[in-house]
């Protein structure tokens, strides 16, 4: 039901409102799928989970219990960023706006001194420093919209927030993703090497002999990217090239290429390290991230292995469920 819900939500998101919000939005409908499951169905096994986990029992107390006001406000900081999100990609007025804060920064030696094989100059050379249109600076907006309301409206200061509160989440935040931010850095800039110094074209041609079977084996590339990095924009950086260079020279449909990559990729995200880390330690599991790696990587094989079965599939025999897109 909840996988059913989020796929749903998925696909209405990336192809009716926001593509940058079809995780957010998924996500909280499959939240209220699982809200709804748990009024009908109460799983079983729950205290010797806790026990086998050594988690302690959560006690709730009468003043804290979930009244509609705290999960108004739990829900709210979702809200408000797709509403921003949606308002940015809102007509046309507002997203050229977006666009026209970007400043465009000529790389030394690099911007017009760059051509392709027919002699013409290389395009997009130079960095471009998007302040507004991009969701991470989009992201920070929804995240001062939030603090401001939190400060304002609480339930007699009991749930009040200072900006000396926000300042030092928003410093402990960005250390714990330093180095996933310099990991996601070095890897984009290694992609713009590969992919102008072709290669990931020479890479992608050497993959196309594999002939038909490629379409097999493209979710294993992002796989190995996202379990590497525990990213699935560096993958996709670094191999998007590859699987449309692949998909050309086999005449296969290079958007199913692409989908295989970062489909591959998310059932790697389940074991990369980041990811491990950050759920260990949302479960107050520190340090024990081989634990969870032992119980999702049988998993992950099983959902690489459906994937590229499906692929393939969708080259031949269910050809009509990835239409190529002109």
């Amino acid at each position: 039901m909840l996988g059913l819900s989020f796929g749903l939500a998925q696909w209405a998101t990336s192809n009716f409102f926001a593509y940058q919000l079809t995780d957010v939005v998924a996500c909280i409908v499959a939240l209220g799928a699982a809200f709804v499951l748990l009024q009908f169905w109460k799983p079983v096994g729950v205290p010797a989970l806790r026990e086998r986990l050594g988690l302690e029992e959560v006690h709730v107390e009468e003043a804290d219990e979930l009244t509609g006001s705290r999960v108004w406000w739990a829900l709210f900081p979702y809200a408000v960023v797709v509403f921003i999100f949606g308002l940015a990609n809102l007509g046309t007025t507002i997203p050229n706006w977006l666009k026209s804060t970007d400043i465009a920064i000529p790389w030394p030696y690099i911007t017009g001194h760059m051509f392709t094989s027919t002699g013409e100059e290389m395009q997009r050379t130079e960095y471009k420093l998007q302040l507004l249109n991009n969701p991470g600076s989009l992201l920070v907006i929804s995240g001062i919209i939030v603090a401001i309301f939190y400060m304002i409206f609480n339930e007699n200061g009991r749930y009040a927030l200072t900006w000396r509160q926000v300042g030092q989440e928003f410093v402990s935040t960005a250390s714990r993703m330093r180095w996933s931010a310099v990991t996601i850095t070095t890897v984009l800039a290694l992609a713009y090497v590969m992919n102008y110094s072709s290669q990931t074209v020479s890479i992608g041609a050497f993959f196309a002999n594999l002939g038909p079977a490629f379409a097999f084996f493209a979710p294993v590339l992002g796989w190995v990217g996202v379990a590497v990095t525990g990213s699935d924009t560096s993958a996709n950086a670094l191999f998007a090239k590859l699987q449309v260079t692949a998909a050309e020279s086999l005449d296969l449909n290079p958007d199913l290429m692409l989908a295989a990559n970062t489909t591959g990729g998310v059932v790697g995200k389940m074991i990369s390290p980041q990811s491990l880390s950050i759920a260990a330690t949302s479960v107050n599991m520190d340090g024990r991230e081989s634990e969870l790696f032992k119980q999702v990587v049988g998993w992950s094989f099983g959902f690489l292995l459906a994937v590229c079965t499906l692929i393939f599939l969708q080259t031949n025999l269910l050809s009509g469920l990835a239409p190529v897109v002109p």
